[in-house]
């Protein structure tokens, strides 16, 4: 998955032009800095409804034409805003999102059934020089990927997996209708009022009055449990204008 406001500028690795890329530890998470919102896979609602709200966005049509929706978690109020990066460029939360995680690796997809690992070219933390003792070998001398490329490529297939599985258990939400626009109101002190929206959230009433059948389905398929961490995040909501609060 590759996110426009993560990776500005993506390639795909390849064993001569990245022959000599190192990867080294991020110093900060600057560039993140505009990254408001980020993907979230369902495997990850656990941890995830701890510290961001996770809400529902459109996410255009399948190959079948129908409707789609991704789960994201909310990390800013206004566009290019991300209120988890102290003054520093430390991230505020223990927990990252796994897509976060892979920064800066990435799986570009070409089609259907063919993909390409891609790394962002503007991450300040890679190196073209085969003298920096720093880092993670990309490539190595006979231009085969090194164990650390292997283990980014297959936790990137797991990641791309989950997608695929987080995209039809949101499908569920929208077979049943269950999803509604929502938007967020805050008073702010000085009595401005600041408004989110573009964001879907599971309709509680529609929710209550599904048939028993449908609800012993979705527990037994996992989503009720995303819906219950759903519900319970978007208390995080109000932590996030407190944050804003504070820059004012």
């Amino acid at each position: 998955m590759i996110i426009q406001k993560l990776h500005t500028s993506p390639v795909a690795l390849d064993r001569q032009q990245h022959k000599s890329l190192k990867v080294g530890q991020l110093p900060d998470w600057k560039v993140a800095a505009k990254l408001n919102s980020l993907f979230v896979a369902a495997v990850e609602f656990g941890d995830v409804c701890r510290e961001y709200p996770i809400v529902f966005v459109r996410a255009g049509n399948g190959p079948d034409g129908k409707p789609e929706a991704a789960p994201v978690a909310v990390f800013g109020l206004t566009n290019d805003e991300n209120l988890y990066l102290d003054a520093a460029g430390q991230w505020r939360a223990e927990y990252l999102p796994a897509v976060l995680r892979m920064y800066p690796f990435g799986i570009a997809r070409i089609d259907d059934q063919q993909y390409a690992v891609c790394i962002d070219s503007a991450c300040p933390s890679i190196s073209h020089d085969a003298g920096n003792a720093a880092g993670n070998v990309v490539f190595d001398a006979d231009g085969q990927p090194t164990e650390f490329t292997n283990k980014v490529h297959e936790q990137l297939q797991q990641i791309e997996g989950e997608v695929q599985r987080t995209r039809a258990l949101c499908s569920m939400l929208l077979e049943k209708d269950l999803l509604r626009d929502m938007r967020f109101d805050a008073d702010l002190p000085d009595g401005q009022k600041l408004s989110v929206d573009g964001f879907l959230t599971v309709d509680e009433k529609k929710l209550a009055e599904l048939p028993d059948a449908d609800v012993v389905a979705l527990h037994r398929n996992g989503v009720m449990g995303l819906i219950h961490a759903h519900q319970i995040s978007l208390a995080l909501m109000r932590k996030l204008v407190g944050w804003r609060l504070q820059l004012a």
